[in-house]
């Protein structure tokens, strides 16, 4: 099991550390285009090898798409963040181009490769890719719903003053502040609906704290967070890697399900060997049906800003 990272930033390198860590590839390849950063990451982390017990092999490449070949899975998280007086237009641009790029050369070397998209704005981004590439959709996945879930499931956490193995939860819709559509319902403690134990009012502020979560860390942390989105992305590898056959909620491309058509959206997958195998399609109330058609055109607002 080979697995390529693009980009060995804080994100990258932090999902290749925890994949590495969980010990299921054979080989972990980082690459990036400043000279000698991935080597450097790579050698970082093989240095924790015998610290952490891993056999995971992982090597660093500066732009050398031959080091990636005959990867099963790879994951782009490379672009640029948006700077100040940068328009989203030119935002968007850039990020396309570079995700554009990234992709043709990975599909270059690795024809049968699945591939996780992590980039900004991660929904558009993984529209391109399907525009783009010709791959089949089920080897075409926006890594979005698995994080912001994982963050709405912390502060439920929260607010129930419990453990988090307690709690299970899942985000749908758009990885954006206003596109999410964190299902509150649907939320359980150990199987009870935490609408028993949390007021309507708490509920929603928990809804609203999920909305904010990336937010909230970039004004903490004056960046964007690397710990949460590097171990979902590492949630997603695993699952296809070990073929657990997993529910996560990822950005799909939809023909129809949920309503919607030819956009990348986040809603339930199963995922496998495979890739997604199964979009699983799961009753909302009217309000989360409102929210998510909402979502949806936001989503496709910013794809109409692509050059296709």
């Amino acid at each position: 099991m080979k697995v390529t990272v693009v980009g060995a930033g804080a994100v990258g390198a932090s999902c290749a550390e925890y994949i590495a860590i969980k010990n299921f590839a054979s080989e972990v390849v980082l690459l990036d285009i400043k000279e000698g950063y991935a080597e450097g990451k790579a050698m970082d982390l093989m240095q924790t090898a015998s610290l952490n017990g891993f056999d995971t092999k992982i090597t660093g490449s500066t732009s050398d798409y031959s080091k990636t070949a005959g990867s099963d899975i790879c994951v782009i998280t490379s672009g640029i963040p948006r700077k100040p007086g940068m328009t989203r237009e030119e935002l968007i641009g850039i990020n396309a181009g570079i995700v554009k790029s990234v992709s043709a050369s990975l599909i270059e070397h690795s024809p049968e490769t699945i591939i996780i998209v992590v980039s900004n704005p991660m929904d558009t981004m993984t529209y391109l890719v399907h525009k783009t590439t010709g791959l089949p959709k089920h080897r075409i996945i926006g890594m979005g719903g698995a994080l912001d879930s994982a963050r709405f499931k912390y502060r439920l956490a929260e607010a129930l003053d419990a453990p988090i193995s307690d709690v299970d939860g899942m985000v749908i819709g758009g990885h954006s502040d206003k596109g999410m559509v964190p299902l509150t319902a649907h939320a359980t403690r150990n199987s009870v609906k935490v609408s028993e134990f949390l007021s309507e009012e708490r509920l929603n502020q928990v809804k609203e704290d999920t909305k904010v979560g990336g937010a909230t860390l970039t004004k903490l942390l004056g960046t964007s967070a690397w710990y949460a989105p590097g171990a979902a992305v590492s949630g997603l590898v695993q699952a296809i890697a070990c073929d657990q056959k997993k529910m996560y909620p990822c950005s799909t491309l939809l023909a129809g399900e949920y309503g919607l058509d030819d956009l990348c959206i986040g809603v339930p997958v199963i995922l496998g060997r495979n890739g997604i195998e199964k979009i699983v399609e799961i009753e909302l109330s009217d309000a989360e049906k409102a929210h998510m058609s909402e979502s949806a055109e936001g989503v496709k607002k910013t794809n109409g800003l692509l050059e296709l």
